[in-house]
């Protein structure tokens, strides 16, 4: 009986732990899982830039179409961290923000990223100039710039009311 007990003893000794390389296996997965969380919860400039271009582009779209669809003169501007979408009143010939349509209200750009108005028919404009879009759907084209610090990217409507997106790229020197 001696060595059945003994046998025993052994065995459970074994069992009430765990080992060294068990132990840092366990570290490295949990290690390897947080790198991927981290890289995936937090977005490059580049691609936060290309996010909001998208959603900056859509918007514009939407508010071409619906200038035309409603009869109203709408305008867009972008200054500094945000991008705001303005209705012009016939009876008082002033702009006034949208502030009844969720997709054209104030959209403040998360940072780094800034926003500004780069051309209108042609010409360069004032950074935080209303550019309109005409009920009529025929618009002079446009373009905004969304530039990151090491980024930019190009958001432009031609005279068909088609949205581009280029970028987005490096700097120029």
């Amino acid at each position: 009986m001696g060595s059945v007990a003994l046998r025993n003893t052994r065995q459970a000794g074994r069992a009430s732990g765990f080992t060294l390389v068990e132990l840092l296996v366990v570290i490295v997965v949990l290690g390897i899982a947080a790198g991927l969380t981290i890289a995936s919860a937090a977005p490059d400039e580049r691609d936060l830039a290309a996010r909001e271009a998208r959603r900056f582009a859509g918007s514009l779209e939407y508010a071409a179409q619906r200038a035309q669809s409603r009869g109203e003169l709408l305008g867009v501007s972008a200054a500094g961290h945000s991008i705001r979408y303005w209705r012009r009143d016939d009876a008082s010939d002033r702009w006034l923000a949208i502030d009844d349509d969720d997709i054209l209200r104030v959209r403040v750009l998360p940072d780094p990223l800034d926003a500004t108005a780069l051309a209108f028919a042609g010409r360069a404009v004032a950074s935080d100039a209303v550019v309109p879009l005409r009920s009529s759907g025929r618009n002079e084209p446009f373009a905004f710039l969304l530039t990151t610090p090491s980024s930019r990217t190009i958001v432009a409507l031609d005279p068909l009311n088609r949205v581009s997106v280029a970028g987005p790229g490096p700097l120029s020197p």
